[in-house]
């Protein structure tokens, strides 16, 4: 990763962050920290807030679920970015593709907006965003 460079937080390293039960925290952590100390230009979507704090409000309880949301806009270094009609429109390319299986509408959301920022690089745990030719951390 290249100092200051752009990346996208996926769901998965949200939960892990947030979850300290999660089988990846310790990981997710990890990378976290090698994020902050590259500098790195933190950047997320509404979609992915919503599925994460719906995550965390049904599988650990509401209390996690506030408290994330509340150090998401704390950090002040991550930028929320909007799903516009555009990425939604693309993102239903992705699923025509027979190697993305179980491919959720978040995830081919955010590789729309990733592509139309020019976002290369993803801090998740998930394989789909290397498959459609993504870095991840």
């Amino acid at each position: 990763m290249r100092q200051g460079e752009a990346v996208f937080v996926d769901s998965g390293a949200w939960i892990a962050l947030a979850a300290s039960r999660d089988p990846l925290h310790g990981r997710a952590r990890e990378q976290w920290d090698q994020l902050q100390s590259a500098g790195a230009k933190l950047h997320t979507s509404v979609p992915v807030v919503i599925e994460t704090f719906t995550f965390l409000d049904r599988n650990a309880n509401r209390d996690v679920a506030l408290a994330w949301k509340q150090s998401l806009y704390e950090l002040g270094a991550v930028k929320i970015l909007p799903c516009e009609l555009r990425d939604l429109a693309q993102s239903w390319e992705y699923f025509r593709r027979a190697d993305l299986h179980k491919l959720s509408a978040v995830d081919a959301t955010s590789f729309a907006i990733m592509r139309r920022l020019r976002i290369r690089l993803a801090y998740t745990f998930d394989h789909h965003f290397v498959v459609v030719g993504f870095r991840i951390t």
